[in-house]
């Protein structure tokens, strides 16, 4: 077997692999003889069918995977002898093609890009700050405030009182569009919250200054793009009796209140509180911090970037930022996107950390648990409930899926074991100056 290298500018490079004639036939002779003993053909005993019965039938298959198994040889070899990582799949040629035939070399033309040196960093040159922020008492009372709100209750209005926008009213209906009563647009005792928006809008509207057992006409019009298709876009009247009227009545901040949400008595609730807020700030400071740690290697480091890479990853910004300006294109079938020097500055940045970041952890042997991944699955399967095993299924199935959720999680780990060597002092700074810090971050 023969390597010829035929490329050598910059990162890129080719090369011609040779694989004689001779040694494949040797490498289908060799397959056959070990499938020999265990094949089995009408008039002949298992294992005694001869080499050139079994070359016959089963010779084409056995060639093309030797021949498979030759060239990923030569490529392994091959890496392994220069050290070259190509940046993406290496594009792998077969000269001749189909007019290749049975007794003839195979020739193999193989390009790539190869990823560039890194040069080490010296993480006691990085300087960063991270910001601390204490909960004050005023969020903790905001927050309780809020949780007050979600668990209120609906109480009975007094006799004859009528209903406002934010009660609760316990109502039969009966749909009709020209008369005839449609499927689905009929209850009994259905709890509605006037203003919830939970029904065709003008509905709600129209019930409120209502009291207990009177009749009210509601008279709407279905969206255009309403769901059923014989409904979009027709009136349609709703004869609705009002069975009962109650007012929401907000939880009172005490011991009871603080049993729902775990804690022993109020006290506990609001350190827990405490707790979850500053565990928030602390998520929001160690955006910033990353974020300085970021511009700061930037800085640092340069070295030749793969012009694949940037090329696709530019691509991918471009695409996402298109989307955004057009959030209600959801498909793919638009036009081609052209990329700008700003993308592509942008895919540099990218690229360059991102090939920083995973060298930092390749010599450090950064890795990521099973339990980190199957916390990372669990997390993403809350997404869609209901189907939480489909989607463990579909991870297990779809290794691209398993290195999306790896990603950020290895990053993350590389960020640690840089800011863990790094110049880190502690700032104490009140809420509003982080989400100013916050503001002044670009999406990198």
């Amino acid at each position: 077997m023969q390597v010829t290298e035929t490329l050598n500018e910059g990162l890129k490079r080719g090369y011609k692999i040779t694989v004689p004639a001779a040694d494949l036939d040797a490498k289908v002779q060799e397959k056959l003889l070990e499938a020999q003993p265990e094949v089995e053909i009408k008039g002949f005993r298992k294992g005694k069918v001869p080499l050139a019965m079994l070359k016959k039938q089963f010779g084409p298959r056995v060639l093309g995977d030797a021949m498979q198994e030759a060239v990923d040889g030569a490529m392994k070899d091959h890496f392994e002898k220069t050290g070259d990582r190509p940046a993406m799949q290496p594009d792998v040629k077969m000269v001749g093609g189909d007019e290749w035939k049975e007794g003839q070399d195979v020739v193999v033309e193989m390009t790539y890009e190869a990823l560039p040196e890194i040069p080490d960093i010296d993480a006691s040159g990085v300087t960063l700050e991270r910001l601390v922020v204490k909960a004050d008492d005023a969020s903790v009372e905001e927050a309780l405030k809020n949780l007050a709100s979600t668990s209120s209750t609906f109480t009975e209005r007094k006799k004859n009182a009528k209903s406002q926008k934010g009660d609760q009213v316990t109502i039969d209906f009966k749909g009709s569009v020209d008369g005839e009563v449609f499927e689905g647009g009929t209850a009994e005792d259905y709890p509605l919250v006037l203003g919830s928006g939970s029904f065709i809008p003008g509905f709600e509207d129209q019930l409120i200054g209502y009291k207990v057992d009177q009749d009210v006409e509601v008279k709407v019009t279905f969206p255009e793009e309403y769901g059923a298709a014989h409904l979009a876009g027709k009136e349609a009247l709703f004869e609705c009796k009002v069975k009962s009227v109650k007012y929401p009545k907000e939880a009172e901040l005490d011991d009871e209140l603080a049993k729902k949400f775990g804690a022993e008595d109020l006290e506990g609730l609001k350190t827990q509180i405490a707790g979850r807020l500053e565990g928030e700030y602390q998520g929001a400071a160690r955006a910033v911090m990353k974020r300085s740690l970021l511009d700061q290697l930037d800085k640092m480091v340069s070295f030749e970037l793969p012009p694949s890479l940037v090329e696709a990853e530019a691509g991918q910004i471009a695409h996402q930022l298109w989307h955004e300006e057009n959030p209600d294109h959801q498909g793919h079938d638009h036009d081609s996107i052209e990329t700008t020097d700003e993308h592509k500055k942008l895919a540099e940045r990218r690229v360059r950390l991102g090939l920083l970041l995973a060298e930092v952890g390749r010599k450090a042997d950064v890795q990521v648990t099973d339990q980190e991944m199957t916390q990372a699955v669990l997390n993403q399967a809350r997404q869609y409930p209901g189907q939480e095993r489909q989607f463990f299924e579909f991870v297990q199935k779809n290794p691209q899926m398993q290195q999306q959720l790896r990603a950020p999680i290895f990053e993350d780990k590389v960020v640690d074991h840089i800011v863990a060597g790094a110049n880190v002092s502690e700032k104490e700074i009140s809420k509003e100056e982080l989400q100013k810090s916050i503001d002044a971050l670009d999406e990198i």
